[in-house]
């Protein structure tokens, strides 16, 4: 994995997207043609799943490399730590420029579903706020409260407020495009483009994708879970595909300004999302001791999401099927800048992973949920097994002492997991080895040993 030129890098990465709107994935309709053809250059991790699936202390830990339990950042409404080395820190010291575009999630701070005590939601992220990023910025805190599907505003490195007007996906990406006017070809770089899409609009209640998306897509065939779990994908998933279509054919653009530039093969791209969306279909028990709508769950719906590299080592239209976490990202970041972080970042290097065969790695992915409740899980090949912390606030703790037993699933019998079997004596065995290993899991991501019970 020697390099002998490091290369530039682009994070291209979207909000609240499922896995299997993607047609290398699954997805029937030509949604995402640019994406399938980057898939085919690149490599796809068949299965990547969220370690937090809400939007903020995800990409707290993007920046970290730190679980929400260690930055505080385990729920929405939490900036990001000014006292920790971020990625931004660590590359540009490695002679990157950087460029940061379009949603951050990380400046403002305050008690849930209230206004924040620090708030920069609408307004400016002063330089300090910005988790190191020194360069080339047009940005909202809070996108999401600045525009809608269409029109809106961010912010430049300056603080002078940018408007946009047309769909949002294509003018975040137009901002994104104009970087490379101005970027120092001496250097190579690292951007991240930020979607907001295709996340629901907070004030309007809807998905909201380009004109016509509902007419385009009223056919559409729902996933299987959401086709026997209802919620309101029916209403809401034509304009949710019509947002993934757009985030597709803006990565298109982005590809072919690069090959414009004559800096493709010299680029490595990173395309994943935060979390995905199970349509107001899970959270729907009595464990629910927080709030929910999209996210918040240790589903599949939830937590699998896409990840797709093309450039370095993640070549040849490879698919790798072993279990991966994107809690590996920030790490595998800056080893393709050629910075070796060692154990100051959780995860793995994802170069590695795909590189060599370690017999004693194991396949499984951790999550922390919060919000919803205060809640982990642990996802294996076979089985995904969760816990929730019974009387526990989702957005008002970050850990408990004791959990219990919240759903388990046998993947290979029910892979849409619509059969909890918590209760099933049959599962017992199992049950009690997957608690065992996500207690291992907790005391090395947490340095905790707390009691998991039975269920209540």
């Amino acid at each position: 994995m020697q390099q002998t030129k490091r290369p530039n890098i682009i994070f291209y990465f979207s909000d609240q997207q499922r896995h299997d709107t993607i047609g290398c994935y699954g997805q029937e309709l030509p949604v995402t043609p640019r994406l399938d053809q980057l898939a085919s250059e690149g490599l796809r991790f068949a299965w990547a799943f969220s370690p937090q699936p809400v939007c903020g202390p995800c990409r707290a830990l993007f920046q970290s490399g730190k679980y929400g339990t260690e930055t505080g950042c385990f729920r929405n409404s939490k900036m990001l730590p000014h006292d920790i080395k971020t990625l931004a820190n660590y590359i540009e010291e490695a002679g990157y420029e950087t460029a940061y575009i379009g949603k951050w999630h990380l400046a403002s701070e305050g008690e849930m579903e209230q206004k924040p005590r620090i708030d920069h939601s609408v307004t400016a992220v002063p330089p300090a706020y910005r988790g190191g990023y020194t360069g080339f910025w047009r940005v909202a805190d809070m996108l999401e409260f600045t525009s809608h599907g269409y029109d809106g505003y961010v912010f430049d490195e300056n603080n002078n407020r940018i408007d946009f007007k047309g769909y949002r996906v294509d003018c975040i990406t137009d901002l994104a495009l104009d970087f490379f006017a101005v970027r120092d070809k001496e250097k190579p770089f690292f951007m991240t483009i930020s979607h907001i899409e295709p996340h629901h609009q907070n004030d309007h209640g809807h998905y909201e994708g380009p004109e016509g998306s509902k007419e385009k897509y009223k056919d559409c065939k729902l996933p299987p879970d959401l086709e026997a779990l209802g919620g309101d994908a029916r209403e809401e998933y034509p304009d949710y595909l019509g947002q993934c279509e757009a985030l597709d054919r803006n990565l298109g653009r982005v590809i072919d300004r690069l090959k414009e530039e004559g800096i493709y093969e010299d680029t490595v791209i990173i395309y994943a999302s935060d979390h995905g969306s199970h349509f107001r279909t899970r959270n729907t028990d009595g464990h629910l001791n927080g709030y929910d709508d999209y996210k918040r769950s240790a589903h599949d719906s939830a937590t699998h999401v896409p990840l797709i590299i093309k450039g370095d080592v993640f070549s040849g239209g490879r698919v790798e099927h072993r279990i991966v976490s994107t809690e590996s990202l920030p790490k595998t970041i800056l080893s393709l800048a050629g910075v070796d972080v060692g154990g100051k970042m959780v995860g793995e290097d994802l170069r590695k992973v795909v590189t060599t065969e370690d017999p004693d790695r194991p396949n499984e992915a951790y999550g922390q949920i919060s919000e919803s409740r205060c809640g982990r899980y642990i996802r294996t090949a076979e089985y995904m097994y969760a816990v929730y912390a019974p009387h526990i606030n989702g957005g008002a703790e970050a850990a408990s002492d004791v959990y219990a037993d919240d759903y388990l699933y046998d993947m290979r019998k029910d892979p849409y997991q619509l059969h909890n079997l918590i209760g099933d004596p049959a599962y017992t065995p199992v049950r009690l080895e997957l608690r065992e290993k996500l207690l291992q899991w907790i005391q090395k991501a947490e340095g905790a040993a707390p009691r998991i019970i039975d269920a209540e």
